[in-house]
């Protein structure tokens, strides 16, 4: 179901799958696959695998996410600025918490976003909003 177009189905899937990946490690195992969805031509699936592979951060002892970083980064210059902001706020809420070392690398991606591809009315404001909350938080690591 993670790689359908969006459906109301298919968000309360994710939805479950991402409580699930608070409680317990049993989706961790599907790291790789989480990343792989990164590459999707789809919108939601890139979507789905970003907020995925962020909650699999507390779990991480292999360090899969230190590994792929750069690859998750580059994620942020998605062409969608809906699914900019999506990630940033997966940063900030499921990633950064459990890879605090990854702070720095994180914020010379994102004071370095060009959000003047966006639309200055709606989106860009939104994704400047998201940079600024997630650079504060890197700061007070």
């Amino acid at each position: 179901m993670l790689y359908e177009k969006d459906t109301s189905a298919t968000h309360r899937n994710l939805l479950e799958l991402e409580k699930l990946s608070d409680a317990k490690n049993s989706l961790y195992c599907y790291f790789d696959q989480f990343i792989s969805m990164l590459d999707s031509e789809i919108y939601g699936v890139r979507v789905r695998g970003f907020r995925l592979m962020c909650k699999q951060a507390k779990w991480d002892k292999e360090n899969k996410i230190n590994g792929s970083i750069e690859k998750i980064l580059l994620s942020l210059d998605d062409e969608k600025p809906s699914a900019v902001a999506m990630f940033l706020q997966s940063l900030g809420h499921s990633l950064l918490p459990y890879k605090k070392e990854l702070g720095e690398k994180i914020r010379q991606v994102i004071i370095f976003l060009d959000c003047s591809r966006f639309r200055a009315d709606t989106m860009r404001p939104l994704i400047k909003r998201e940079i600024n909350k997630l650079t504060k938080q890197i700061d007070a690591q």
